[in-house]
């Protein structure tokens, strides 16, 4: 059991020898560094006469972390593993037809029709880690297959918008407490929820095992395959519940709403940018949110700047390409510190 704390530690806590300073860990790195572009953001935002952190400059920065939060934070659960997923943005899409479909506009249906979208999009996790542990496929490819065989599914069977969601059901979309979204709350909620099982139970600690290193742990006694289906599992109801959320939000189901604003990618970005390591074994929940919090700040920042989408990119991928290299230095740094003790 000593070895699965070890390699269950967050990677957030760096343990200090004598002689040695305590140093930034990569989630105290990312608010610092979310704070810094908030500042600067303002100031530019501010140089147009524009108030970037007025009450609905923070709604628009929180509205675009709902649906790509919760997707990161099943992505985390898989990264952490030393897996991936790229099927969660067609199954965003595929969830949201799902749900909208069976509601088709009656209360009586909303709770049928989320239930049934969560049953298939664990479904679908299944056969991720199922393909991924007993056929032994790469993670990216088996992910990859599919996510095409579920576009081969949307592209023949919908051409757009399907479905109904009752008005009431929209209240999860756009209410909000106070100044925050509830759908936002809900979001930090089911964070809670994640940082609680990754940090606080034996099957958390098995996923950080596995992805630490994944023969030590099965010689450990870790059921291994276990492991990586029930994260896959977990990512994709949490793509899932983005489906949901987003039929609410859009009022039916929408096909493309996942590939449209890259929800695959975008969450990966978000997790890698939080401090986990796509290798596995290192990270956590609490980063994420802080990536994905600086990725729909860029956004709101650029939007209100009228930036050219070009630009947009180029900016986002500087960000990210900077942030991995920087926690790369941070690890050989580890290392060689490891070393020298």
């Amino acid at each position: 059991m000593s070895i699965l704390r070890e390699k269950a530690a967050p990677a957030d806590q760096t343990a200090t020898r004598p002689g040695v300073r305590s140093r930034l860990t990569p989630v105290v790195v990312v608010y610092l560094a979310l704070v810094t572009l908030l500042v600067v953001g303002s100031v530019l935002v501010g140089m147009r006469g524009e108030v970037l952190l007025d009450q609905a400059g923070i709604l628009n920065i929180l509205t675009r972390s709902t649906a790509l939060g919760l997707v990161a934070i099943g992505q985390t659960m898989v990264i952490l593993t030393g897996s991936l997923d790229l099927s969660v943005a067609y199954l965003i899409g595929l969830t949201s037809l799902l749900a909208a479909e069976t509601m088709a506009g009656q209360n009586g249906m909303v709770v049928p029709g989320v239930l049934l979208a969560l049953a298939v999009a664990a479904a679908v996790g299944l056969v991720n880690g199922l393909v991924i542990t007993v056929l032994r496929a790469n993670a990216f490819i088996a992910t990859l297959g599919v996510a095409l065989v579920l576009r081969g599914y949307l592209e023949n069977n919908y051409t757009g918008p399907a479905g109904d969601v009752p008005r009431s059901f929209q209240h999860l979309g756009y209410d909000r407490i106070g100044p925050l979204p509830v759908a936002a709350l809900l979001m930090l909620a089911v964070a809670a929820l994640a940082w609680w099982y990754l940090s606080r139970t034996r099957p958390g600690y098995h996923m950080y095992a596995v992805g630490g290193d994944i023969e030590v742990a099965r010689l450990s006694g870790v059921p291994t395959r276990r492991v990586v289906v029930t994260a896959h599992v977990l990512c994709s109801v949490a793509a899932g519940l983005t489906g949901i959320y987003l039929a609410s939000r859009l009022g039916s189901g929408a096909p493309y709403v996942g590939t449209d604003a890259g929800y695959d990618l975008e969450s990966i970005a978000a997790v890698v940018l939080g401090g986990t390591l796509l290798a596995g074994g290192r990270g956590g929940v609490v980063g994420t949110i802080g990536g994905v919090l600086i990725l729909a700040t860029l956004d709101t920042i650029f939007d209100d700047l009228a930036v050219d989408p070009f630009f947009k990119d180029v900016v986002r991928g500087v960000v990210l390409v900077t942030a991995v290299a920087l926690y790369a230095r941070r690890m050989m740094a580890d290392r060689n510190r490891g070393r020298l003790a």
